[in-house]
């Protein structure tokens, strides 16, 4: 048997093993070993599996992973969150659906200093979704603003997963950042746009509250500026070129932190728990690292990522049809998989595949910074739709008494938002890239 075929036989068998729930590290890490030694034998595996730990952990670039994951314990512990939703209620809540509609406010800014998407809409549906139900919204739209509000937790940057994406492509941290800022605010401006339009054709699922004095606007903006300052420091640190991404996240950790301690909820007593939850996560995301490296290794001595982007290209397929095949793609496998998985499945062998095709004629690096945001806002629908939709099934399991079938239709405007927003960006890369041209 070919080295292709052999490749195509095993990555179905780490589809199988993902099928009957196989963590994705220990699936990734079977098949790499198993295809490994299917094509050059124990003795070459061996001599590079003796490496490889060493040469992942030791990229200066993964020490940001648990930075971010760390500034994003403190701030779901700290109460940051209490007043950044305060504070965009007292001033839209008076609005129709304006409570929803503060709700996407606040969750793009928690996930400024977040990064992770479940985080944000747990810290944010605590938070929020005790007052929706309060002021009688419908439960359908409570759980999908709340659920899709949580995805701008990796989509405003900084992103863990768009740290990943930047690893894997070998593009750089700070411009990535960059390119996910605008179609970040896109992101937001459609869900609004999309809470406003479901509120006019069902009145009822979203009344307006008392209107707040200005007074109380003004107090109420109190609880943002802690948040506000963090997310100024460590980005524009990055792009004023002042210091580095990792050093930004330090400098974003410590000043989280602060601000948890002495203005939010935590204590001492919770400093472990913080930090315990902090080294779980990063065990985890360096153990799949780990997977996908022995993983992407195997493919790429079996030449199927090669073979792949040579017979789409000889193939004479428009370029925007494999892109749309992509995207479709990674909308299905979102209904099924994590995120993360995704990401570290799918680019060692669709990004060959892009690098290798004309869009616009862009040049090679706006091709994959274009390519990994495309990707990073499709992946992270799948946390939005069913079976899987880990932000709905943590939304809704704050009130168990709503049925998941009322908690996904709820998702449906937001779907239809996302979508659009795919193929504005799709169409017109200098949205993604403006800023990329403009700083650098």
């Amino acid at each position: 048997m070919s080295s292709v075929a052999l490749g195509g036989l095993f990555l179905a068998f780490l589809l199988v093993l993902l099928a009957i729930r196989i963590p994705i590290a220990i699936a990734m890490l079977l098949t790499g070993i198993g295809g490994y030694v299917s094509i050059s034998g124990w003795d070459p595996l061996l001599n590079y599996l003796k490496t490889v730990a060493y040469a992942r952990y030791t990229v200066y670039d993964l020490s940001v992973i648990p930075l971010f994951l760390l500034m994003g314990q403190f701030a779901s512990r700290g109460g940051l969150a209490t007043g950044l939703f305060r504070a965009a209620a007292a001033m839209v809540g008076h609005w129709r659906g304006g409570l929803a509609i503060s709700s996407i406010g606040s969750c793009a800014a928690f996930g400024a200093v977040c990064g992770s998407s479940v985080a944000t809409a747990a810290t944010m549906g605590q938070v929020a979704l005790p007052e929706l139900r309060r002021y009688k919204y419908s439960n359908s739209l409570a759980v999908g603003c709340l659920a899709a509000g949580g995805t701008l937790g990796i989509l405003i940057p900084p992103s863990v997963v768009l740290v990943i994406y930047a690893i894997l492509a070998q593009q750089n941290i700070s411009t990535l950042f960059m390119a996910a800022f605008v179609p970040g605010i896109l992101a937001v401006i459609g869900y609004m746009i999309a809470i406003a339009i479901y509120v006019r054709l069902f009145p009822d699922s979203g009344p307006a509250q008392e209107r707040s004095s200005w007074k109380q606007r003004l107090q109420a903006q109190q609880g943002v500026w802690p948040v506000l300052l963090i997310f100024l420091v460590v980005l524009g640190g990055i792009y004023g070129g002042w210091f580095t991404p990792t050093e930004a996240a330090a400098i974003g950790t410590v000043g989280t932190g602060f601000f948890a301690f002495t203005l939010g909820k935590m204590r001492l007593a919770e400093l472990k728990e913080v930090l315990l939850g902090t080294g779980v996560t990063t065990a985890m995301i360096f153990m799949i690292l780990l997977g996908a490296d022995v993983m992407n290794a195997f493919l790429a001595i079996s030449q199927l990522p090669n073979f792949i982007a040579e017979t789409i290209s000889g193939a004479g397929l428009p370029p925007f049809l494999v892109l749309a095949g992509i995207l479709v793609l990674y909308l299905i496998l979102g209904c099924v998989m994590d995120t993360m998985s995704m990401i570290l499945l799918t680019i060692p062998i669709f990004f060959p595949v892009i690098m290798g095709l004309d869009f616009y004629g862009l040049d090679q690096t706006e091709k994959a910074i274009w390519f990994g945001i495309l990707a990073l806002m499709v992946v992270e629908i799948g946390m939005v739709t069913p079976p899987l939709g880990m932000n709905v099934y943590v939304i809704a399991g704050m009130a168990r008494d709503i049925p998941m079938s009322e908690a996904f239709r709820g998702i449906v405007p937001f779907l239809i938002s996302d979508i659009v927003r795919v193929v504005i960006l799709v169409l017109f890369p200098s949205i993604t890239l403006c800023l990329v041209r403009w700083l650098t």
